[in-house]
Order: C-alpha cells, then structure tokens, then sequence
C-alpha cells in the first residue's frame, strides 16, 4: 500500500492467492531465496525493522518503502545489488514491523534513516551511502538530500509525487486500512490492495508482499501499519525542500503512475536542481517496483553506475 499528499479512494481489493502461492518466475525465487540478516534497532524509543543484503565493507545503499508498506517489498529487488553493495531496507516506525509512535515527524524518519546506515554498518567502507525512496519513502529521503546532504553520496526518488502549490492538498490522506480485523488470514488475503489503486499483472509479487503485511492478533488477522499514523505526522512543505537538495540526486517514475502527471512532472523538475537525474520506466505504474522489476532493477543500476 502506497499514499501521497492527496486523498484517494479506497481502491478495490487486489486478486492475491489465498491458499498455496501462485507460481513465480526463477529470477523472482532466486531473489528471495537470498534472504536477508533481520534485526531491531532502537531509534528514539521505537524498535526498527532491519533487513541487511550483502558484504560489510562494500559501498552501502539503502532503500526506502512507501507509506503502509514494509522493508520486504524490498526483498525481491535488493539482492540483484548485493554483489556489489552492502544493502539495507527498513520498516519505517509506524508500520511493517517496527514500533509505534505518538507522533512521527521528517526529523525521526531522518533518524531512522541514519540509524541504519550506521547500524547496517553501510559507510563501513569508507564511502558514505546512497538511499532510494520509493512513493512515501521519498519524503524523508528529500528532506535528508535538503537538511543532511553532507551524510549521503546521492538520493533517487522513485515515484514520489510533489504536487504544485495549488494542487497540494493539506489535510491528511484518508487512511481507513489498518483497524479491521479479519478472521483468517485467507480472509485478510482477499482483502489486500495498491493505494493509489492500479491493476497488478505479477500476481506473485502482490501475494508475497501481502503475507508480509499482516500480523496475527486477537481474533484473526491485521495489517502491520498504524491506521492513525497520518493523523500524528507532520513534514515541512515539500515543495520547498524540492530546490534545497544538496547532493547528486535522480527522479524515477512509472510512465503510466497516476500521481506523476506531466503537471507534477513539470512542477517538480522545475523546482530541482537543474543536475538531477531523470528516468521514466516505460508500462509502469505507481508501485513500478511490482510492475516492472526488472526494468526497475536495469534503471537503478544505470543510476548508480553514473555516480560510481
């Protein structure tokens, strides 16, 4: 599940497998057959999901889940980097499964953020890292590039929408997911749905992402992520923070995304550095890690090889 700065519908639910896992192609299943080291770090009295890819002592690149999902969408995408890099993925706090806060701000998400670059031990080859944002995860990677440049070797922006002034809408986005309890976890299965709402075509990555969203409780099945989280957050306006980058930067977008229209596009291009980066990934929408993986995979290596 995804959000922006803008209300959206409840999108209908998303057809997932309900009892044995849809089959999947080699490359996806020699992916996830590369588990990742799991831990908890602590950041400012909340525990921290971890996931770690790869040797210490290789250059260090981190990535960064949109709101109401966890570190294991990254699980199918990181290890193709993990030859080269030392990877990292976190649960922000709030969601997967990390702790709770009474209120989330920019400033503990950089918090976060900078916790697992140390803890993953990803300068630990002397080289400071590089953090991808993907949708929600963009926000506080931007305001890492704006406020804390001078920690970071670069930032991609994957599909993060910052709409125009006039367009922002500024209350928080409707978010009515997460206190439903269902019975079985076939039943929370059927359930499972992108936000912004879009067809899915690689049904066995939405199975595999969907298991990982919920949790056993009480009387059944929940999603991982706190349903009040948008009524305790605050972010300074991010449309400010857009000219404010400070390190090589790149911006990564599906081309059919419903949230980066050309408006935005226009808007945001604009507003950065006239160095920052661009590429769209052809018959991708919003969630363009789910849609097109291996494109994803293909684009994101050609970024970072520019900065090598």
């Amino acid at each position: 599940m995804a959000d922006d700065q803008t209300p959206a519908p409840i999108p209908a639910p998303l057809a997932v497998f309900h009892g044995a896992r849809p089959p999947s192609p080699p490359w996806f299943d020699q992916a996830i057959a590369q588990a990742p080291e799991r831990s908890m770090i602590a950041v400012e009295g909340v525990d921290i999901e971890l996931l770690t890819w790869g040797e210490v002592g290789k250059p260090g690149l981190l990535f960064l889940h949109g709101n109401g999902a966890h570190a294991d969408w990254w699980s199918f995408i990181a290890p193709f980097f993990a030859q080269d890099w030392r990877v990292a993925a976190i649960s922000w706090s709030g969601m997967g499964a990390s702790g709770w806060r009474e209120a989330y701000t920019a400033e503990l998400f950089a918090a976060e953020i900078f916790a697992a670059v140390d803890a993953g031990r990803l300068e630990a080859g002397g080289v400071k890292p590089i953090v991808v944002g993907h949708s929600f995860g963009g926000f506080p990677t931007l305001y890492c590039a704006a406020r804390h440049a001078e920690r970071l070797r670069g930032v991609i922006l994957v599909d993060s929408s910052i709409q125009p002034p006039e367009k922002r809408w500024r209350g928080p986005p409707r978010n009515g997911f997460g206190a439903k309890v269902y019975p079985t976890l076939e039943a929370a299965l059927a359930r499972f749905r992108l936000a912004p709402p879009q067809a899915c075509e690689n049904v066995y990555i939405a199975d595999f992402i969907a298991r990982a969203s919920l949790k056993a409780v009480d009387g059944g099945w929940t999603w991982k992520f706190d349903p009040a989280i948008w009524q305790r957050f605050s972010m300074p306006d991010l449309g400010l923070l857009l000219p404010q980058i400070a390190c090589p930067a790149a911006l990564m977008w599906g081309e059919r995304s419903n949230l980066m229209h050309a408006e935005t596009l226009d808007y945001m291009v604009a507003q950065m550095p006239q160095d920052v980066l661009r590429l769209p990934i052809p018959d991708a929408d919003h969630h363009v890690m789910i849609d097109q993986p291996l494109a994803f995979v293909a684009g994101l290596r050609g970024l970072l090889a520019s900065w090598a």
